[in-house]
């Protein structure tokens, strides 16, 4: 990756990466798309005290960080053990091997996993199971799913409550224009994503700004993406982004050699 100018988009480790792009010969630029999330703790007291007092048949977690705050919460509420019996009293779903590792620490048990860490794998699981009347309780990161929300509704359930604990507050519009600018110019050759979030503020500035077919042009021709896993690969597929580099191993790290991989490649067959 020689001279090539590699886009950082996540907040996360920027300085490590960086070193990593410059041994390899790359130029690293920063352009955080992350934005900042919020933890909103006092939005959860009324769920959570519903939930301690009410249950629920199906609770379906989606993040490891997420989880872990709702259940931090309820501690202070002082029904932290409450939440705790429901969760184990409910058919429990998760989403990626950080919620797994959350719910081994708590000593839960899910009845159903993804296969891929993607909502969509997590879905594809489900569909073998009957929500008719089913009250369905969803912990989200900072978006809502309304893909999800649709899905347990067509297939019978009665009641679908999300509870988002973190609020995303988006990047600053100056940095979108700058980056967008970049990439339309062919100012640099490759945008690292680390998180889905960063693909859906950039891609949600750019339709704003009349500007969507010129970045997919762009992500066509002469600028590569690259995700950090199977989620964030999702995002960029959602906006017909076909040319996307994904490591194996969903590590910073592994996302920079593999890209360097991808350059070698596309250098030696130039030769």
């Amino acid at each position: 990756m020689k001279d090539k100018r590699i886009v950082i988009a996540g907040s996360r480790k920027t300085d490590e990466m960086s070193l990593i792009i410059e041994k390899r010969g790359g130029i690293p630029f920063i352009r955080s798309l992350q934005g900042l999330t919020m933890f909103e703790e006092d939005l959860l007291e009324e769920p959570l005290r519903r939930f301690a007092e009410q249950g629920a048949d199906w609770i379906i977690l989606t993040t490891g960080l997420g989880s872990e705050s709702v259940v931090g919460a309820a501690d202070k509420l002082g029904i932290g053990q409450a939440v705790l019996e429901r969760m184990s009293q409910a058919k429990i779903a998760s989403r990626g091997y950080k919620t797994s590792a959350f719910l081994k620490r708590t000593g839960l048990q899910a009845v159903v996993s993804d296969d891929d860490g993607t909502m969509q794998g997590l879905m594809d699981n489900l569909s073998a199971y009957n929500f008719e009347g089913q009250r369905v309780w969803i912990q989200l990161h900072g978006e809502p799913a309304p893909e999800l929300t649709r899905f347990l509704e067509n297939k019978g359930a009665v009641h679908v409550e999300s509870v988002l604990p973190y609020r995303h507050v988006p990047p600053a519009e100056a940095t979108l224009d700058l980056l967008m600018t970049e990439l339309v110019e062919g100012s640099v050759d490759t945008v690292c994503f680390t998180t889905a979030v960063q693909v859906h503020y950039l891609f949600k500035y750019a339709i704003g700004s009349g500007r969507k077919e010129q970045l997919l042009n762009a992500f066509e021709q002469h600028v590569v993406a690259a995700a950090v896993g199977k989620v964030t690969a999702e995002a960029l597929k959602e906006y017909r982004v076909k040319r996307i580099i994904v490591p194996e191993i969903e590590r910073m790290g592994a996302l920079i050699i593999e890209i360097s991989r991808y350059y070698e490649s596309v250098e030696g067959n130039e030769i």
